[in-house]
């Protein structure tokens, strides 16, 4: 049988002063009292850290050993303890790759998610794609009007240049006839001559039939055929005149054919993409981060607005001011080739140059091959390259730098923005253009918890995909209501970590808690309420109750009434503060703690005593805010400190009517 109370003989930690103290197991316990009495003492540097000491004498020696020791806490005996969890306010050391989502490991629901039950997009021309079977090709080209005559190509160079005599001759031998090149078909044995500086697209014709009633053999021996020389993907054409008819030098008319593909490609545009995955949706996987950013959704670069705080200067004149010293006679004659190329002169303020000359100077020429004139008393001595940009080389010098001091001079100009190849999505385009329910991965994201929970709430699934998504859906829309019940339903999923309060952060940690389910644990929190609305107090109760109705037992550290009262225990630390508190003043139920005569908190629990709103307020002037007023009572003293001279006048005349 285990205890029914955990009991604490002898805690002398920090300022408590020998508390001897019985906790009943399975109840909500709130440790109450004035600031400095003991109460985190008592829960965390004693109780929890008993609990954590424990647990790890327990594992073997050989864990141990990577694990460390921990000091026993100043206290006589303590019976009972269940193995703890502390949810303190802590935000600080969270990775930046954290987020909402990523921390209640909703996110990994929704990898799965969407990459089981999403819809493939075309990231060029955003239509739907999937992949099909050889069936569904069949079954496809079947739906076509009954007696229709068709071509099935093989598309087997799509838009590269070369003369591809190898290609034919192959083709040629494994009894393949006819190719439609650029639009046009030929016969393979006349040896199709092609310009090898211009793009092709050569389609083999793998077979021509009419569709009739007992032609679904051939056809599915011939989409067998082309799908394989194709690579996944064939075309179906309309065959409108005699295939072997003499070529005139006429272009057969492709705008009615039908690509199908047995991969994820587009039809549209050609692209072929890899098929869906977990791992693609991922920011933290090189197989889904966005590339550009890897995976954080911001980039961190040179802001031309700082780094150019005084453009009535010239370029010459260090407009850009992280340039710092004086340009040189190498990097002058860098820029004078610029200047020559664009067509202006470095001398001129910079607020008059145009806007291709400030993009050139601080972006680069691109790919423009520029001659560079170096003067000596020798002669002239050309040489050429592209032009990067100031910005490039600035960054070159912050990347490689070791000095932290000059990091953080550069870090003055530079200014956090969101990725331009990901716009904030953090994954790469494809995963980006997979859609559930209309709405991408980064739009979901991006919604507020109460939202996102209502858009999974009236997500329409067909037959099959309600099969799958079963139990994603079912541990999305639990961790989604945790959230909702503890008061955070305001925040997105793609917040980051390191972006929360202490009170946020141990709110999303109690959550995290409440859907791992477990049973017979002793939790330790440290005023969850701080930061949380009034009206949003009674959900987070709701979850700690329910926590205890798991079979766990809850401790507390709160000066929350209304948590107070939602207790089953109240323990009330005092008199004071530091060495005048340490002691238990009042324990017991709430009725308990209204009577004990030494507890302050009791006797605001009873209304003995209470805190009176004012009768009088200060006027406030109705032409002026409170904002206002302050701002103007704050030049005053200013000038006060300005002019001591009529501040001791004062202050004698003050003296006087004394």
């Amino acid at each position: 049988m285990e205890p029914d109370t955990i009991v604490v003989k002898g805690a002398r930690e920090h300022n408590l002063q020998d508390v001897h103290l019985e906790l009943p197991r399975n109840r909500l316990i709130c440790l109450t009292g004035v600031s400095g009495s003991g109460k985190s003492s008592l829960a965390f540097d004693t109780l929890h850290a008993e609990g954590q000491r424990r647990y790890i004498e327990s594992l073997s020696s050989y864990a141990r050993q990577f694990m460390g020791q921990m000091t026993k806490p100043d206290v006589d005996l303590i019976t009972g303890l269940s193995p703890t969890i502390s949810i303190q306010q802590k935000s600080t050391g969270w990775n930046p790759r954290s987020t909402v989502g990523t921390v209640t490991q909703i996110h990994d629901f929704l990898r799965v998610l969407f990459a089981r039950v999403g819809t493939q997009h075309c990231t060029q021309c955003d239509q739907p794609i999937s992949a099909q079977t050889r069936d569904q090709i069949v079954g496809q080209i079947l739906d076509l009007p009954e007696g229709s005559r068709i071509v099935l190509l093989a598309p087997v160079v799509r838009q590269q240049k070369g003369e591809y005599r190898d290609l034919f001759e192959d083709m040629l031998r494994r009894g393949f006839a006819r190719a439609r090149v650029d639009g046009r078909i030929v016969s393979l044995s006349d040896d199709p001559m092609l310009d090898r500086n211009r793009k092709h697209n050569i389609e083999i014709v793998v077979d021509r039939l009419a569709l009739q009633g007992g032609e679904q053999t051939r056809l599915a021996e011939a989409v067998e055929n082309a799908l394989e020389l194709g690579e996944g993907m064939l075309i179906v054409s309309p065959m409108d005149d005699d295939i072997d008819a003499p070529q005139t030098g006429r272009r057969k008319k492709t705008s009615g054919d039908l690509l199908l593909s047995s991969r994820y490609a587009c039809t549209a545009c050609g692209l072929s993409f890899e098929p869906p995955s977990p791992q693609m949706f991922s920011f933290n996987s090189p197989a889904g981060m966005c590339m550009a950013c890897h995976g954080l959704g911001v980039r961190i670069g040179f802001d031309p607005e700082l780094m150019i705080p005084f453009p009535r200067k010239s370029f010459i004149g260090l407009a850009i001011e992280p340039m710092r010293t004086k340009i040189g006679k190498w990097r002058r004659h860098i820029y004078e080739a610029v200047a020559k190329h664009v067509g202006f002169k470095l001398s001129t303020p910079w607020q008059d140059l145009s806007p291709a000359a400030q993009y050139a100077l601080l972006f680069g020429t691109g790919d423009v091959h520029l001659t560079y004139s170096w003067r000596w008393s020798g002669g002239t001595w050309r040489h050429g390259g592209t032009f990067e940009g100031v910005i490039a080389e600035l960054g070159e010098k912050y990347r490689q730098t070791k000095s932290k001091m000059v990091r953080t001079y550069y870090e003055k100009y530079m200014r956090k923005t969101d990725c331009p190849e990901c716009h904030g999505g953090r994954i790469n385009p494809q995963a980006l253009a997979v859609r559930l329910g209309g709405r991408t991965l980064r739009e979901v994201l991006g919604l507020s918890i109460a939202e996102v929970s209502a858009f999974f709430d009236a997500l329409e699934l067909n037959s099959v995909q309600r099969i799958i998504a079963e139990e994603a859906l079912k541990e999305i829309r639990a961790r989604l209501r945790f959230l909702n019940d503890v008061g955070l339903h305001y925040l997105t999923l793609a917040r980051t970590a390191p972006t929360l309060s202490g009170g946020e952060s141990q709110r999303i940690r109690l959550a995290s808690q409440i859907g791992a389910g477990l049973v017979g644990v002793l939790y330790v929190l440290d005023e969850p309420s701080i930061g949380l609305h009034a009206r949003d107090n009674q959900r987070l109760l709701d979850s700690l109750l329910r926590l205890r109705d798991m079979g766990n037992t809850v401790i507390v550290v709160e000066h929350d009434e209304e948590t107070m009262r939602a207790a089953d225990t109240i323990v009330d630390f005092g008199p004071g503060p530091g060495v005048r508190g340490g002691h238990v003043v009042a324990h017991g139920p709430l009725d308990a703690i209204r009577k004990a005569k030494k507890s302050v908190t009791g006797r605001y629990l009873s209304g003995a005593e209470c805190i009176e709103i004012p009768k009088e307020r200060r006027p406030v002037p109705s032409e002026t805010t409170a904002v206002n007023r302050a701002a103007t009572d704050g030049v005053a003293r200013d000038t006060a400190k300005q002019s001591p001279q009529k501040s001791v006048k004062k202050r004698k005349v003050k003296r006087k009517k004394q």
